[in-house]
């Protein structure tokens, strides 16, 4: 298993199929300074060791004030039963309301898993079009990319003149049980192409740079579908 690691300065991966469970999605850390928030938090059964990472990297986990989800599927929510149970706030869009607070088991995937997901209240609704989440002195901005489900976002921020994407799930898949709108991805992925990341935090298959690359990533799965 490979460690966790600094991905850019304040943006650290602290989980996922290398690091914690081959069934976790990739969980990434933003350090606001005075607060920290984690990008996803995996299927659940990895908390604790997140929690140790996070201390390994040399932070201090009672800092982490946030758990944002990307979307409602259990490989990315899972955790957040624990994470809220520590104290932290649970941040997500209102449009996966269905998933994360009411557990939708077709809106979860949890069946695909065959795990059971303990649903958890939004302790920060995200709204509209480009919510952005304050994080210490860093900004989190939370744009409402969907397709892949209804009420995704894809978080990024900007530091020392670096933007860095947490696309998750950019490559899908796909499936009406849950939502999926393709059209709405089509439309969800040019809007990432616009925003000219230089540094990409996918969520499954790990950091693509520089932006040349990011672009040809989103590129090459625009052509595909």
């Amino acid at each position: 298993m490979q460690k966790p690691q600094k991905i850019f300065e304040r943006v650290f991966l602290v989980g996922g199929p290398e690091i914690t469970d081959g069934r976790d999605c990739c969980v990434y850390l933003v350090d606001g300074g005075n607060e920290l928030a984690l990008v996803d938090t995996g299927l659940g059964f990895s908390c604790g060791e997140i929690m140790k990472n996070i201390r390994n990297l040399g932070l201090d986990p009672s800092l982490l004030k946030y758990a944002v989800a990307t979307h409602g599927h259990i490989d990315h929510i899972g955790g957040l039963h624990y994470f809220q149970s520590q104290g932290v706030k649970v941040v997500s869009h209102e449009l996966e309301r269905g998933a994360v607070s009411e557990g939708r088991p077709e809106l979860t995937a949890a069946w695909f898993y065959q795990v059971k997901y303990l649903p958890v209240s939004i302790d920060i609704v995200l709204r509209g079009e480009t919510p952005d989440l304050p994080v210490g002195d860093l900004t989190l901005h939370c744009p409402l990319t969907p397709g892949h489900t209804p009420g995704g976002i894809s978080p990024y921020l900007d530091i020392e003149g670096t933007r860095i994407l947490f696309g998750q799930d950019i490559h899908g898949p796909f499936n009406p049980s849950w939502g999926s709108n393709m059209d709405e991805w089509k439309t969800s992925m040019k809007k990432l192409l616009d925003l000219k990341a230089d540094i990409l935090c996918e969520g499954h298959f790990g950091i693509y740079r520089p932006a040349s690359r990011v672009r040809s990533y989103i590129e090459a799965y625009l052509s595909q579908y």
